[in-house]
């Protein structure tokens, strides 16, 4: 109903750089530069030999439609950071289902304590939808980030594994209603 993540296959790889290279998710990211594909095969190549991060394909209705990655992942402290992307072409809500099965895989697969985001502070929209979620806003870096020769503030948020297992339940019924209306 929610759709699914899995893993990546080689085949996807240039699509999920088209997808990552759109304007409009290329503009909230860290990195805001055009990507060769040169530069995305090589950076691919380093993330499979390193157990620190996880990248996941997001899918829907047969489709893939978006991209869920977990970085920085500290199996000692039981943390990770996470970030995601969708398709320019993705419907309506697929953010929030790809939250929604990023927390589930987060506590209930890799059995984390914590889950860590990083946004800028211009995307209002993902800041909402993290805090729908019940991410909390630990701390806002200010003027941390420059951006086309400004700086930006940058939000921390970050949710632990007891917030979410007392709010997912809720949200999966949410995201049903809203998948059916």
């Amino acid at each position: 109903m929610l759709g699914f993540i899995r893993n990546i296959d080689k085949n996807e790889l240039e699509m999920m750089l088209a997808w990552r290279n759109a304007p409009g998710v290329r503009s909230n990211m860290y990195t805001r530069h055009e990507i060769s594909l040169e530069e995305h095969l090589m950076w691919w190549e380093s993330i499979q030999r390193r157990d620190d991060q996880k990248y996941f394909m997001y899918e829907f209705d047969g489709k893939p439609t978006g991209i869920v990655a977990f970085t920085n992942l500290n199996i000692r402290n039981s943390s990770s950071s996470w970030a995601f992307y969708a398709a320019p072409d993705a419907p309506r809500g697929t953010g929030s289902c790809m939250e929604f099965l990023a927390l589930e895989y987060a506590f209930n697969e890799l059995h984390l304590h914590k889950l860590s985001c990083d946004v800028l502070a211009f995307n209002a929209s993902v800041i909402r939808l993290h805090k729908k979620f019940n991410f909390q806003v630990e701390g806002v870096l200010r003027e941390e980030h420059l951006v086309d020769g400004e700086y930006v503030d940058v939000y921390k948020l970050g949710i632990l594994a007891r917030e979410w297992k007392a709010n997912s339940a809720t949200m999966y019924d949410k995201l049903l209603k809203l998948s059916r209306g």
